[in-house]
């Protein structure tokens, strides 16, 4: 009987089956998502953008570093950047690049990370074509440009700085419950067999590298996060079966997750915070916008600081959207504020997902009142006090 030859979809299948034999991960789509990255490492030259598979946990024994020895394993030419000089790094990327892995990522981005600048603008630059590093060389007396763009996978404690999860799937690891099992994975014994697999998966996509550049799939998610699964759902594409689905499944499930678990910047996240401390009101003096802010028992900002949140602070993080205080007359007097109305286009682009109140709501602030009909003269506002306005 002819043994017939594994189709893509096969290979995914084979290698998904290595990757929940010797790990437990949170779900399954992280399990897809993590099979078709490491899928997509072997056809790097056919993509635009370089995704980052970002691994973390809470805490230790979460299964971060098993799961990072079986993408060494499987993945297109593994390059471990612990304790490697950014030099040795930046040479070692080409147009074919390899696949960095980085094992305690908190030596390049936490506490420990002095002397690592060089190591950190790369694995942010990388994930783009043509974002060279330009070095001088003085032997020569001239500037060259070495390539960054290379794909990444990293694990770690806690989760990583904004710019490189804002470009990756992220996976996150927890520590194996009662009645979980996951078989041992031994380097000597099992990393043959899977290196086996990687060689298939690098023959199966490398013969079709012009189709895969060219391929145009119709993506879940948009923007930044389509650039980056935008990679695994060609693999997908390409591979047919269930695949197609299960990646854009996925992409929706592990991109919505990480808008539930804040992977926002703190900025967003306090424009979000005062809308909620705004709620009705049209205009709020400082202290009292500051006071709703650290008065949220579920916020960040009573220990944004020795102090929390100072007014100082406030204006510094809102500048950056063009909302500055200005000097507005309420009915305790005048005093330095924020005006509703200076926040709704930043509301718009960077946290559209709550409905802005409707206008014919919008009232302004009166402090000790609850019935009281005022006026906002610097505004040329009016409306009914805001039952609120004790905050």
């Amino acid at each position: 009987m002819a043994h017939r030859t594994p189709t893509g979809a096969d290979l995914l299948d084979q290698l998904r089956a290595a990757l929940t034999r010797y790990v437990i991960l949170p779900s399954a789509e992280a399990a897809d998502a993590v099979t078709l990255w490491i899928a997509a490492s072997h056809a790097q030259p056919a993509w635009a953008h370089a995704p980052r598979l970002v691994i973390r946990g809470p805490e230790k024994r979460c299964g971060k570093s098993r799961l990072l020895d079986v993408v060494e394993a499987t993945c297109h030419e593994p390059f471990i950047t612990v304790n490697s000089s950014s030099a040795a790094v930046y040479r070692s990327i080409t147009d074919d690049p390899p696949t960095m892995l980085v094992d305690e990522a908190d030596t390049i981005f936490g506490p420990k990370a002095d002397g690592n600048e060089d190591l950190r603008g790369l694995l942010n630059a990388g994930h783009q074509r043509n974002r060279p590093a330009k070095r001088y060389d003085a032997a020569t007396n001239r500037v060259e440009s070495i390539p960054t763009f290379a794909m990444a996978a990293l694990a770690g404690i806690g989760a990583m700085p904004d710019t490189i999860e804002d470009r990756a799937v992220v996976i996150r690891m927890r520590r194996r419950a009662p009645g979980e099992s996951a078989a041992p994975y031994r380097h000597r014994r099992d990393r043959s067999p899977l290196r086996q697999l990687a060689a298939h998966l690098e023959q199966w996509l490398r013969a079709d590298l012009a189709t895969l550049e060219q391929a145009e799939p119709g993506m879940p998610v948009e923007d930044r996060a389509a650039d980056t699964w935008e990679p695994l759902v060609i693999v997908a594409d390409h591979a047919g079966g269930t695949w197609p689905e299960r990646a854009r499944a996925a992409a929706l499930a592990l991109t919505a997750e990480a808008d539930d678990n804040g992977q926002t910047s703190a900025r967003v996240r306090l424009l979000a915070a005062c809308r909620t401390a705004f709620a009705t009101d049209t205009a709020l003096p400082t202290a009292v916008l500051l006071e709703r802010l650290k008065a949220d028992p579920e916020g960040e900002w009573a220990d944004h600081g020795p102090a929390g949140l100072t007014a100082m602070k406030l204006g510094t993080m809102l500048r950056e959207y063009d909302i500055r205080p200005t000097t507005i007359r309420f009915p305790t007097g005048q005093a330095k504020g924020y005006q509703r109305a200076d926040f709704a286009d930043a509301w718009a682009r960077y946290c559209p997902s709550v409905e802005p109140v409707p206008e014919g709501d919008v009232v302004p602030f009166e402090r000790g009142s609850r019935t009281s009909r005022t006026s906002l003269n610097s505004a040329g506002q009016s409306g009914t006090a805001s039952n609120l306005g004790t905050a």
